[in-house]
């Protein structure tokens, strides 16, 4: 793959502002959308142990960060673990990352791949759309954020289920017109 990295950011800033925000998956994504809080960064990496030095990298950038200025990163690697079961399975690097740097607590990686299957799921099932994107991505979110986002949000634990009904309304017809345009 030629990397373009404006046209990667572009085609995951159209994920976020259709799907994401504009089916609302993420009640909380707007607002750090539209006062662009969002740290949009493209990894050239090719392997997982590249992809975890760049991990590490926005870990300790996002750590060290003014939360007004960058809340959150999309960590976008198109050239990195393509299969999703590999990618899945590199979550725990992540996690193992978190700790070893003593930011777990305070960071969490959410992820995101254009193959995502939940466990229960069949691979076409629409409920996977809920964490599609269009490349293998690594979300850095702040707990404190998070928390105060949660708090903010009537039901935060019924996220999920509207999702999947969501989704369902829309199915997979509905989801590929969302990209049409």
């Amino acid at each position: 793959m030629n990397l373009d990295p404006d046209a990667i950011i572009a085609d995951t800033r159209r994920w976020m502002e259709r799907a994401v925000i504009g089916l609302n998956l993420c009640p909380f994504a707007k607002a750090v959308h539209v006062k662009e809080q969002i740290r949009w960064t493209v990894s050239e990496a090719t392997t997982p142990e590249a992809l975890l030095d760049d991990l590490v990298a926005e870990l300790q950038f996002l750590a060290e960060a003014d939360p007004e200025a960058v809340d959150t990163t999309l960590l976008i690697h198109p050239e990195a673990l393509q299969d999703f079961l590999d990618f899945n399975d590199f979550l725990d690097l992540a996690d193992a990352a978190l700790e070893a740097l003593e930011l777990d607590g305070v960071l969490q990686v959410a992820s995101f791949h254009p193959d995502y299957q939940f466990a229960d799921a069949t691979a076409d099932d629409i409920g996977n759309f809920t964490n599609r994107s269009p490349y293998p991505t690594l979300h850095i979110i702040r707990e404190d954020s998070l928390d105060k986002a949660v708090a903010a949000f009537p039901e935060a634990e019924s996220i999920y289920e509207t999702n999947i009904e969501t989704l369902n309304k829309l199915g997979h017809e509905g989801w590929r017109k969302l990209w049409v345009g």
